[in-house]
């Protein structure tokens, strides 16, 4: 991502989505740094809605149509990402139609993975996310911010 411009002050804002089905859920293999499955998201583009973004990146990384049905957490830890600082929204959706995906964009691969074996390497804090997004759907309850307190 080094472009010689250094980045825009602040945080940017992102969107990642959590598609479960049939006790699976879908990841993608990240085809660049940082490399590991993660949940399909990404950045939300200038003048664009945060739901669309997130229904764009769905598509793009995996070729699914979703739609958005919870508005789970945002996840703004400066070190959940590695290249800069990045705060997440994150929705809890459902595929339309066939949900076979084919992976795209910046996925090398679209996978749909059992809940209780996940792959390894997990990109991010997206494992925190995916017990947080298991957490909600079974109890209805969502996450509160886990240092409450300012560093």
């Amino acid at each position: 991502m080094s472009t010689g411009t250094p980045p825009p002050p602040g945080p940017a804002a992102t969107t990642d989505v959590v598609l479960i089905r049939d006790g699976r859920v879908l990841l993608v293999a990240r085809r660049y740094e940082p490399l590991g499955w993660a949940l399909p998201g990404g950045f939300v583009d200038p003048g664009e809605k945060v739901e669309h973004a997130a229904v764009r990146e769905v598509k793009e990384e995996t070729g699914l149509d979703c739609t958005l049905s919870h508005l789970l957490n945002v996840y703004s830890d400066p070190a959940r990402d590695r290249r800069r600082h990045t705060l997440s929204v994150v929705y809890i959706g459902a595929v339309v139609g066939d949900p076979t995906p084919i992976a795209g964009d910046d996925a090398g691969a679209a996978v749909w993975h059992p809940l209780h074996a996940l792959p390894s390497p997990i990109a991010f804090d997206h494992a925190q996310i995916l017990a947080d997004a298991v957490a909600f759907l079974n109890s209805g309850e969502r996450p509160i911010e886990r240092a409450a307190t300012p560093a």
